[in-house]
């Protein structure tokens, strides 16, 4: 039986850092994603090691970095001020440069306008 493509455990082949194949990571190591679902994040703690896998819209491999899950601290929690301050740009996404109106929804950047508005300059056009 050979060895799966992105197996390096002791990290000669890929710059120190060792490497798993998809779904192959040992126990207690986690990305950034897993780690967040917990409720966790890594806290400065260096990257312990990474899971290689071959993706058909990329043209090499992609790589996603591993943390150890005993080195991980609670998320921070939210303060009122970092609230306000996401409140208020996610309103700025939501609101209209050429007729001002909040849309209800994030306006697509390829218009960068709300669908009304982009309706109307498309059958001026």
């Amino acid at each position: 039986m050979s060895r799966p493509r992105h197996w390096d455990p002791t990290g000669e082949r890929h710059g120190g850092t060792p490497t798993y194949p998809w779904r192959m990571a040992p126990r207690g190591l986690f990305t950034r994603a897993q780690l967040r679902a917990k409720g966790l994040r890594p806290g400065g703690q260096a990257v312990a090691a990474q899971v290689c896998w071959r993706s058909r819209r990329s043209k090499g491999p992609r790589t996603a970095f591993l943390y150890r899950i005993d080195r991980a601290k609670p998320v921070r929690p939210m303060t009122p001020a970092k609230a306000a301050a996401l409140a208020k740009a996610n309103a700025a996404r939501r609101t209209c440069p050429q007729c001002r109106r909040d849309a209800g929804y994030i306006l697509p950047t390829h218009l960068g306008t709300c669908l009304p508005c982009a309706d109307t300059a498309a059958l001026a056009a």
